[in-house]
């Protein structure tokens, strides 16, 4: 029996990193299905927001077994820039996934300030995880991406399988070559 009938999980998974599988087995663990808010869901790419979210679901679910991706659901959540207006977005969002009368959690760990919209839903009971992985940050793995290097030793199987696809793409060659010319300091 699960603890909840819906755990979410909101992030940008740019790209879906170790931290971020052990973070959705936990979850996987204590609910029914997991509900990934894929942040950042407008349909232009950056070097900080590379793939599209149809290109994170492919790259999350090629992680997971076949009956563990029929528990996990996914909501596009674009950016606006208003927590008010955003924490509306993803409830409304979730809510058209879940059944109604659910009982519906949220996971995630505070990493840093960063991490302070995991205090906006408070009607959903937080399931607060450690830092995981070290703390690893995809920031980082993406400066190392771009300069051509995949750090396999901070991904599952299914995301090196897809960067190393991705690499061969002209959509890659293009943001690669915004990172050498852009301010590196835009990947945040």
């Amino acid at each position: 029996m699960y603890t909840f009938d819906y755990l979410v999980f909101i992030g940008r998974f740019q790209p879906f990193h170790l931290a971020h599988m052990q973070t959705i087995e936990i979850a996987l663990q204590q609910s029914h299905y997991v509900v990934l808010a894929l942040g950042s869901a407008q349909m232009e790419r950056n070097i900080k927001n590379p793939f599209l979210a149809v290109e994170r679901e492919q790259m999350i679910l090629s992680n997971f077994s076949p009956d563990e991706q029929k528990r996990i659901r996914f909501v596009h959540v674009v950016d606006v820039y208003n927590d008010e207006k955003w924490v509306k977005q993803v409830k409304s969002l979730v809510n058209g996934v879940i059944e109604p009368n659910s009982k519906v959690g949220l996971i995630g760990h505070f990493k840093d300030e960063s991490s302070y919209y995991l205090r906006l839903f408070p009607e959903w009971i937080m399931v607060e995880l450690d830092s995981l992985k070290d703390s690893i940050s995809a920031t980082p793995m993406r400066e190392a991406y771009y300069r051509g290097e995949i750090q396999t030793e901070f991904f599952p199987v299914g995301t090196i399988k897809f960067l190393d696809e991705f690499k061969e793409t002209e959509v890659y060659a293009e943001l690669q070559r915004k990172y050498l010319i852009d301010d590196k300091s835009n990947l945040n």
